[in-house]
C-alpha cells in the first residue's frame, strides 16, 4: 500500500445551496466516464430536483447503507463497499456531512473522503462556503443561521482542484422561485430568510475572496518552488515606504488611491528599522498614526530590519510580489544631495527592476538639514576621502593663497590652514587630521614663513606652529570620533526602542498570540522562518553543539553548513534563543549582528511570556468546569432555601390544619385547605421534576424516545394551563421528530415564561412555519423584552435577570427548555418581537428530514 499513489481531490465550491454544485459534479463524472474512466457514485444528494436526478443516468451507484437513528433510519455512504469496488473516480456529495456513528464509520464525511484518497481513489465532492471552519461564525452573523457541520480549511486547501460554482443572487432567487431548489411550501420562507439578496451577495463575496486567496497561495507556492524572483503582475500590490516623518500620511493616502484604482489591489505599508540605529528623525507617534490610517484604509502594516534601507525595501517588495512602490521625495536640499550622494529614492529606482516606483512630492520635500548629521559611522568613502583631503586640500589652499600673496598677513593664512585641518578632521577622523596637519604645517612653513622657499624647522616658531596644528587636529578628530560613537549608541538605542515599541504596540492591540509573535519576529529580523521548539536544534537536525555568544543575551548562532549534517537547509545559519522553560525560539536565515541579538532576546522573552500565558489559560480552562459546578451548587442551595420551602410550608400547614382536632372546619374550609395542599404539592412536584431533569441533562442520563410528532398533538396539553394564549398557523406544518412529553415540557415552560411577562390584556401568540427542512415554532409575547446585557445570561439556571418576584420560581424554565430542545436535535434562540417583547424560536427537524448531526443515543446530555 505504501506504493499507492494518493488520490486527487476536486471540490466544487458554492456560495449557497442551489447554485448547481451537485449538477456540475455529476456532469464531470459523466464526462470522465465517457472518456473511459471508471467512475462510480459513492453518495449523491439530489434533493428531489429532476434535472439533477437525470444526471445520475449512466453512472454506477454504490448502494447506500441504512443506519438506525433515533427511532428511525438514515442512509449513509457505504465506505467499505466503495473501497472494495475501488474505482478510479468516486463521486461523494456533501463534503461537510456528519455521519451517523456506528458500523465502523468515521465521524465526518470528509474523513471518509480522506480514506478514499489514501486508497488511491480520486474523489469529486461539493461544499458550500458556510461550511468552512474559518468562516462559520462570519456566516452565522450574516444569515443568523448557525452551521453545525464544518470542514477544516486545511483539508479543503489540500485539494488538487477547487472550482467555484457561481451564480448571481438574482438568478439564484429566480431558480428558487421556479421551484428548482426547495419544495413549493418552503419557497416563501426561504426567500424571506436565508435567501435574501443581502445574504446571498455577502456569501458570494466570501466565496470569491476565499477562492482568490487560494489561487494566490498556489501562485506564491509555485514561484517559491521554481525560484521565480521577478514580479508577476497577476494582482496589483502597492507597497508604500514610511520613514516616520510627517509626509507619511500623504504617502499612505496616495498609495491607497493607486490601489483602489487597480480593481481592489492590496495596500502594504512598510517601515525599515535599521539594525545599527539609523532611526534619527523617526517619530513613533507619526508611525503609530500612520499604521492606524493604513489599517483603516484596508491595508496591512509591516516593520522590517535592514542595514541598507533601499535594498531591504526592494527585497520586501519582491517577496510580497509587489507591482508598485510609493516613496516620498527626499527631504534633503540640493546642496545636501550634492555633498552626500544619491539617496534612498534614487537607489530604490535603480534596484526596482520591473517594479514601478512612484516618487510622491510633499510639503517637506527639500527642507531637510544641510549637514550630514545622521551619519552613523565613518563610511568607506570617508575613510578614503579623509587622507586624500588631508593631502589635497592644503595643496589647493596653498595655490590659492600664493596668488593672493600680499593681500593677507601670516596670521590670516595660518587660520585658513587651521580651518582646512579642522575640515579634514571632520571628514576622515584622527589619521586624516594628522596627515592634514603635517601637510599644512610644512606648506605654511615653506611658502609663507620667511625665508620663503625654504624649510625652517630649526626655528622655534615653526616648531610651535607645527605642534599647534597637530594638537588642534588631534583634539578635533577625538571630538568628532567621540561624537560619532555616542551617535552610534544613541541611534542604536533608538532603533532598539523603536522595534520594542512596535512589539509592545502589537501586544496591546491583542496580537500577542504565539503564531502572531513568531510571524512578527520573522518579519522584523527578515529571516526565512521562526519556530518555537522544545529543544534547540542538534547535530541530527541542522546544527552541531554551538557555543553561546557572551554578548548576545543568551542567543546562539550556528552555521547551517556544519559538517556531517544531512539535508541541511539552504539558509545562512540558525539562531536559537531560550524562550522560557522548555522552549526555544529558532530563526533560520541571515546572520544577526550583536545589537539585533539583544533585541531578539527581548522578543524571545515576550514569546516565553505568551507560552506561559497559554499554559496558564489551559490550566484555567481545566479548572473552569469545577468552578462552574461549584457556582451551580451554590446557586441551587440558595434557591432551594426559599423556592422549595414555600410550597412545602404551605402544603404542610394545610395538612396539619386538616389533622387538627381543635378546630371544626366546614366543608368549604376543608375543600379550600385540600386545594391548597394539592396546589402546593403539584408546585413542589414540578420544581423537583425540573431539578431532576436538569440534573439528568447535565449528567447525560436523560432518555429520549424520538418519533414523528404533530404540533396539534402536543400543543393542547402544553397550553392547557394558560388562558391568554392564541394558536395560529400550525395546521399546515409537517410533523417534527421529537419526544412528545419533552416537547410538551419545552412549550409549557416557554409559554409560562411568556405569560408571566405579558402585560394584562395581551395574549401570547404561538405560531409555526417551515424553513429548509425544519419547523420553527415561535412563542411571542408583548412584555418588556430582554435587557441589553440579558441575551447571554438568558438560559443560565438559577437566575431571573433581575426579577425579584419569588413567585417566578427557581429560574430553571428556560435553562431546561434549551437543554431539552438541544437533546432533540433542536435549537432554541431568542428574538426581539417587532413592536416590543420577546419571541422564543424552537427549531426542530421535520419527521421526513434526514438526520446528520447526532447519533441515536439512549441518553443525552450537555457537554
Amino acid at each position: 500500500m505504501s506504493d499507492v499513489r494518493p488520490g486527487r481531490l476536486k471540490v466544487y465550491l458554492g456560495a449557497a445551496p442551489g447554485v448547481g454544485k451537485t449538477y456540475r459534479m455529476l456532469d464531470e463524472g459523466r464526462r470522465r466516464a465517457a472518456r473511459g474512466a471508471d467512475v462510480v457514485i459513492g453518495f449523491a444528494e439530489c434533493h428531489g430536483r429532476p434535472h439533477t436526478e437525470a444526471m445520475l443516468d449512466g453512472l454506477e451507484t454504490v448502494p447506500r447503507v441504512p443506519c438506525p437513528w433515533r427511532g428511525g433510519h438514515a442512509e449513509e455512504m457505504d465506505l467499505g463497499a466503495v473501497l472494495d469496488r475501488h474505482p478510479q473516480v468516486a463521486i461523494v456529495d456533501e463534503f461537510a456531512h456528519g455521519n451517523v456513528p456506528g458500523g465502523g464509520r468515521n465521524a465526518k464525511r470528509w474523513q471518509d473522503i480522506e480514506t478514499l484518497l489514501d486508497a488511491g481513489i480520486d474523489v469529486i465532492t461539493a461544499l458550500n462556503i458556510q461550511h468552512l471552519e474559518s468562516l462559520n461564525d462570519v456566516v452565522e452573523k450574516i444569515t443568523g443561521v448557525p452551521q453545525h457541520e464544518t470542514v477544516p480549511d486545511e483539508v479543503v486547501r489540500r485539494a488538487w482542484q477547487i472550482e467555484l460554482v457561481d451564480i448571481p443572487p438574482e438568478g439564484l432567487r429566480r431558480r428558487m422561485a421556479h421551484g428548482n431548489i426547495y419544495a413549493p411550501e418552503e419557497i416563501d420562507a426561504a426567500l424571506a430568510n436565508y435567501f435574501r439578496p443581502g445574504n446571498l451577495t455577502a456569501l458570494r463575496q466570501l466565496a470569491l475572496l476565499w477562492v482568490a486567496d487560494r489561487v494566490d497561495e498556489g501562485l506564491q507556492e509555485y514561484r517559491a518552488q521554481h525560484g521565480i524572483g521577478r514580479v508577476w503582475e497577476t494582482r496589483e500590490r502597492v507597497v508604500v515606504a514610511l520613514t516616520g516623518g510627517p509626509e507619511g500620511d500623504t504617502l499612505v493616502r496616495r498609495a491607497a488611491r493607486i490601489a483602489d484604482r487597480s480593481a481592489g489591489g492590496d495596500l502594504l505599508a512598510v517601515h525599515v528599522a535599521r539594525s545599527d540605529g539609523l532611526a534619527a528623525g523617526v517619530s513613533h507617534a507619526s508611525l503609530a498614526r500612520q499604521r492606524r490610517l493604513v489599517e483603516d484604509l484596508g491595508g496591512s502594516y509591516h516593520s522590517v530590519v535592514g542595514d541598507a534601507v533601499a535594498t531591504t525595501l526592494v527585497d520586501f517588495a519582491r517577496a510580497e510580489n509587489a507591482t508598485q512602490l510609493v516613496l516620498g521625495t527626499s527631504r534633503r536640499g540640493r546642496l545636501a544631495r550634492f555633498l552626500t550622494g544619491p539617496g534612498t529614492g534614487e537607489t530604490v529606482t535603480e534596484l526596482s527592476g520591473d517594479i514601478d516606483v512612484h516618487r510622491v512630492t510633499h510639503e517637506r520635500a527639500g527642507r531637510g538639514t544641510l549637514l550630514p548629521s545622521r551619519r552613523r559611522t565613518l563610511s568607506t568613502a570617508r575613510l578614503i576621502a579623509g587622507p586624500v583631503a588631508g593631502l589635497v586640500l592644503p595643496v589647493l589652499l596653498t595655490t590659492v593663497l600664493a596668488r593672493l600673496r600680499g593681500s593677507l598677513n601670516l596670521t590670516s593664512e595660518a587660520l585658513l590652514f587651521l580651518l582646512a585641518v579642522v575640515g579634514v578632521a571632520c571628514i576622515g577622523g584622527v589619521v586624516s587630521a594628522v596627515i592634514a596637519a603635517v601637510t599644512a604645517s610644512l606648506l605654511l612653513n615653506y611658502w609663507f614663513i620667511p625665508p620663503i622657499g625654504a624649510f625652517t624647522l630649526d626655528d622655534p616658531n615653526a616648531l610651535v606652529a607645527l605642534a599647534v596644528f597637530v594638537v588642534v587636529a588631534a583634539v578635533v578628530a577625538a571630538v568628532v570620533d567621540r561624537s560619532l560613537r555616542l551617535s552610534r549608541r544613541s541611534a542604536r538605542a533608538t532603533a532598539e526602542a523603536e522595534t520594542m515599541s512596535s512589539l509592545a504596540g502589537s501586544i496591546v492591540r491583542g496580537e500577542a498570540t504565539i503564531p502572531a509573535l513568531l510571524e512578527r519576529t520573522r518579519e522584523t529580523f527578515g529571516m526565512e522562518s521562526a519556530d518555537l521548539v522544545e529543544e534547540p536544534p542538534d547535530s541530527a537536525g541542522v546544527t552541531t553543539a554551538p557555543a553561546v555568544a557572551p554578548d548576545a543575551g543568551g542567543v546562539t548562532t550556528v552555521p547551517a553548513d556544519a559538517p556531517d549534517v544531512p539535508d541541511a537547509p539552504d539558509v545562512a545559519n540558525v539562531t536559537t534563543v531560550p524562550a522560557g522553560p522548555g522552549a526555544h525560539l529558532a530563526l533560520r536565515g541571515r546572520e544577526l549582528s550583536s545589537s539585533e541579538r539583544r533585541v531578539l532576546a527581548a522578543f524571545a522573552a515576550h514569546v516565553g511570556s505568551a507560552v506561559e500565558r497559554a499554559r496558564l489559560a489551559e490550566a484555567a480552562a481545566e479548572v473552569e468546569p469545577v468552578r462552574a459546578a461549584d457556582r451551580l451548587r451554590t446557586a441551587l442551595l440558595r434557591a432551594v432555601g426559599h423556592d422549595l420551602r414555600t410550597p412545602l410550608a404551605a402544603g404542610w400547614a394545610a395538612v396539619t390544619s386538616l389533622r387538627s382536632r381543635d378546630v371544626a372546619f366546614t366543608a368549604e374550609d376543608r375543600d379550600e385547605l385540600l386545594a391548597t395542599a394539592d396546589e402546593s404539592m403539584a408546585k413542589l412536584n414540578r420544581l423537583v421534576e425540573n431539578l431532576l431533569d436538569l440534573s439528568r441533562l447535565e449528567a447525560g442520563a436523560l432518555t429520549l424516545n424520538l418519533r414523528p410528532t404533530s404540533l396539534e398533538e402536543v400543543l393542547p396539553m402544553a397550553l392547557a394551563d394558560f388562558a391568554d394564549v392564541r394558536v395560529a398557523d400550525v395546521e399546515s406544518v409537517p410533523a417534527v421528530r421529537a419526544d412528545p412529553p419533552l416537547l410538551e415540557r419545552v412549550i409549557a415552560n416557554l409559554a409560562g415564561n411568556a405569560a408571566r411577562h405579558s402585560p394584562p390584556g395581551k395574549q401570547v401568540l404561538v405560531t409555526a412555519s417551515v424553513l429548509a427542512g425544519r419547523v420553527e415554532l415561535r412563542i411571542v409575547d408583548r412584555g418588556p423584552g430582554l435587557p441589553a446585557d440579558g441575551r447571554d445570561r438568558l438560559f443560565e439556571p438559577f437566575q431571573r435577570l433581575g426579577d425579584t418576584d419569588n413567585s417566578t420560581g427557581l429560574g430553571l424554565g428556560l435553562a431546561l427548555a434549551r437543554g431539552l430542545t438541544e437533546a432533540m436535535d433542536g435549537i432554541l434562540s431568542p428574538e426581539d418581537t417587532p413592536g416590543g417583547g420577546l419571541t422564543m424560536v424552537v427549531s426542530l427537524p421535520t419527521a421526513g428530514q434526514r438526520m446528520d448531526a447526532e447519533p441515536p443515543e439512549r441518553s443525552v446530555g450537555r457537554a
